[in-house]
């Protein structure tokens, strides 16, 4: 199948609709996701080259969204994308959620800018959470820690540092500003 073609099925499997809205739709989240270029390009796989990975990992993001659904699940949707097409993605999901759409994605290491794009930022060490609030209360919340956050720091590579510290060493008291 093409990008389109699968859109396409999606679509009218998923909402059971026919007609011009079907292929406006389908038109639109190509465009929305840079897929124009390669949408009548067959998707491939392990035996039959196709559309690259990122153009791949995109037409799975789209997979999703053509229906417009309530909640929308991801799985490091930027992970194997260049930073421009990562942002590119991040924006469309907040742009899905200011529509009302609930995103929900794991991001491993993004950078400040997409850290920036999101609401909230659940943080996890070991299966518990060790933050949870808005991206830009991050330094302020581990200040009191002696957590400062260095002035050039990514603050999502300072939480990947924070968050690879073992719970238990936390939860005991031990000395974290040495660890993280």
């Amino acid at each position: 199948m093409t990008p389109y073609e699968l859109f396409e099925f999606a679509y009218k499997i998923r909402s059971g609709k026919e007609g011009p809205e079907v292929h406006e739709r389908i038109e639109l989240v190509l465009s929305k996701l840079g897929l124009n270029q390669c949408k009548n390009t067959i998707i491939g796989g392990w035996l039959k080259r196709g559309i690259s990975g990122g153009e791949r990992k995109r037409v799975s993001i789209g997979y999703e969204i053509i229906t417009n659904p309530a909640l929308l699940l991801l799985d490091e949707p930027t992970s194997g994308l260049d930073s421009s097409t990562a942002l590119r993605i991040i924006r469309l999901l907040r742009q899905e959620a200011s529509r009302g759409v609930s995103v929900l994605a794991t991001i491993h290491c993004p950078s400040a800018l997409i850290l920036s794009c999101f609401d909230r930022v659940i943080l996890l060490s070991e299966g518990y959470t060790i933050y949870n609030g808005p991206p830009s209360e991050v330094a302020a919340f581990y200040k009191p820690f002696g957590l400062n956050m260095p002035k050039f720091c990514n603050p999502a590579d300072k939480l990947s540092m924070i968050a690879s510290v073992p719970f238990k060493a936390i939860r005991e008291g031990t000395n974290i500003i040495d660890i993280a």
